[in-house]
């Protein structure tokens, strides 16, 4: 049983992985980009090491994957909003759509 478990979460997280890849590569603008590296990629990595866990079983190795999980969870939305930031104060060219520029300019300042 702690098998399939163990190849479903490998099999999600890999997943979730190359999404984020994917999106890395295909997305229009460094916002989009930044959102999709940091949502799917922090999932992905969670559910290997979810992975982790339940293969090795022992106390040590659970509190360490628990722990990395925590980190990467406590750390990627914080550093997509720094990176998120950076982008749109230095003026880096956005995805055009239907937002106001009068909007976009006042934020920038």
């Amino acid at each position: 049983m702690a098998e399939i478990v163990m190849a479903t979460l490998i099999l999600l997280g890999s997943l979730f992985c190359l999404a984020a890849g994917i999106g890395v590569l295909r997305l229009p603008d460094v916002l989009i980009r930044m959102h999709a590296s940091t949502k799917a990629g922090t999932l992905g990595a969670g559910l290997v090491l979810s992975a982790v866990a339940v293969f090795f079983g022992d106390t040590g190795t659970i509190t360490r994957a628990v722990s990395g999980i925590l980190f990467l969870l406590l750390t990627a939305p914080v550093a997509a909003h720094m990176i998120g930031r950076a982008a749109f104060k230095a003026g880096v060219p956005l995805w055009k759509t239907k937002v106001d520029e009068g909007v976009i300019e006042k934020l920038r300042h």
